[in-house]
């Protein structure tokens, strides 16, 4: 069976997606990982996207709440293009993600960020099986609102993991639906941001969300992809709060 590490290179040699009228990504990453201090980190990595050049992501909440994301290219073509009116700050960095084994690699940001987060993964019974069924499933099933919800909501509880929201609206209304092809926990983490360690990973006190996308309450990796419904959002969305303000 494959390794994250093989299945991560496997996504980044591919050059191309399926036709479709939706805007689409295709790469892996980490849906969330909640540290013991508060803060909470994400990652998404998409070497193919439907509306501009490849690019990776690191999603950061610190313990006030604010979200900051950073990504290596303008955040009108990455993730703030769909999160961005209920985020503090959106700025472009280097981003590097180094595999230092089958399951773990490193996340690094340098300049004034300077973050380090260390990740590895493991299987469980619960992922082998998630992992087992999206590689049977139809592509139809992936379109379908009623499935992901049912599916995000049998996950959830599964992964010990707290709600995970597969499809629903983004808080630039656009609406989203999740691919899953391949899946594993995160058995181990830990970051520092400006030289300060964020703690173990611990479940929040109360979960958190950017519209209906819920930040698993433990991490969890994913290789797939996702699919975004332009015609939900205005002509143009806002890359922060303080652009949806007009401060």
């Amino acid at each position: 069976m494959s390794t994250p590490r093989e299945l991560a290179a496997a996504a980044e040699r591919r050059d191309r997606l399926v036709p479709g009228a939706t805007e689409r990504f295709s790469g892996y990453g980490v849906m969330s990982v909640p540290f013991a201090f508060g803060h909470v980190l994400g990652l998404r990595r998409f070497p193919v996207t439907s509306i501009g050049p490849g690019y990776t992501s690191v999603w950061l909440r610190d313990p006030d709440g604010a979200w900051h994301f950073h990504t290596t290219v303008p955040p009108e073509v990455s993730c703030p293009r769909y999160f961005g009116s209920a985020i503090e700050s959106a700025a472009v960095h280097d981003i590097a993600i180094d595999w230092t084994g089958d399951h773990s690699f490193t996340v690094t940001i340098g300049d004034d960020v300077d973050l380090r987060w260390d990740v590895a993964l493991t299987a469980t019974p619960v992922s082998r099986v998630m992992s087992g069924m999206a590689g049977i499933l139809p592509d139809a099933f992936w379109r379908s609102g009623a499935f992901l919800s049912m599916l995000g909501g049998v996950a959830g509880p599964a992964l010990r993991a707290g709600r995970i929201g597969m499809v629903g609206s983004t808080p630039n209304r656009q609406r989203y639906l999740a691919k899953v092809l391949r899946m594993w926990v995160v058995a181990s983490s830990s970051a520092s941001l400006g030289g300060e360690d964020l703690g173990a990973p611990r479940p929040l006190r109360e979960q958190t969300r950017l519209g209906d996308f819920w930040m698993p309450q433990r991490g969890i990796f994913m290789i797939g992809g996702a699919h975004f419904h332009p015609q939900d959002a205005g002509a143009h969305p806002p890359t922060t709060k303080a652009a949806a303000t007009g401060v």
